[in-house]
């Protein structure tokens, strides 16, 4: 699942690892989400620690007692000097649109992280925390953010990097994988 929506979201600014609050649609969202799936059950959920993602698996699991790890894998891909650009598409040879239209040519740059080390970190996630409760029949629900989700869900489908983006999930909405 994708975190709820924030005023960042609204204003189309790069977030990455700034830490940036839900807004009361992203909240609304998120307890929506709640009742919306409340017939799925869960064993553990496991978060980013950045507060939007924190946030949204809190008040999507309110009321159910599953409990909510954060790992630091989960966080979303760092942008660098480019979080917080607003509407980057209007910027003619804005560097980090290349990540966005042709992930197969990103290089990362100006302390931005390269798609190899996104997919490195999210890997090590699924290898030593995820795949392991799997084996043991667990539902395990993982909160987090655009990039680092689309990296979990190319890493699981085998999707090629080309497709990064096309893999996507919606804000407040659930993909199965597995």
């Amino acid at each position: 699942m994708r975190h709820g929506k924030t005023e960042w979201n609204e204003r189309h600014k790069l977030q990455g690892r700034t830490d940036i609050p839900l807004n009361d649609l992203g909240r609304q969202m998120a307890a929506e989400a709640g009742e919306m799936y409340r017939d799925i059950e869960f064993d553990v959920c496991y978060s980013s620690p950045l507060i939007r993602a924190r946030e949204t698996a809190e008040l999507f699991l309110k009321g159910r007692d599953v409990p909510v790890y954060t790992d630091e894998r989960l966080a979303e891909m760092c942008f660098g000097k480019y979080e917080g650009t607003e509407n980057s598409f209007d910027i003619p040879d804005c560097p980090i649109n290349v990540l966005f239209f042709e992930p197969e040519k990103y290089i990362a740059e100006d302390g931005a992280e390269a798609l190899e080390e996104l997919f490195a970190r999210t890997g090590e996630f699924l290898e030593e925390v995820v795949y392991p409760q799997l084996d043991k029949g667990k539902n395990i629900l993982i909160v987090g953010h655009g990039a680092m989700n689309c990296s979990i869900v190319c890493r699981v489908k085998n999707i090629p990097i080309k497709n990064f983006w096309d893999c996507g999930i919606d804000n407040c909405r659930l993909m199965k994988l597995i």
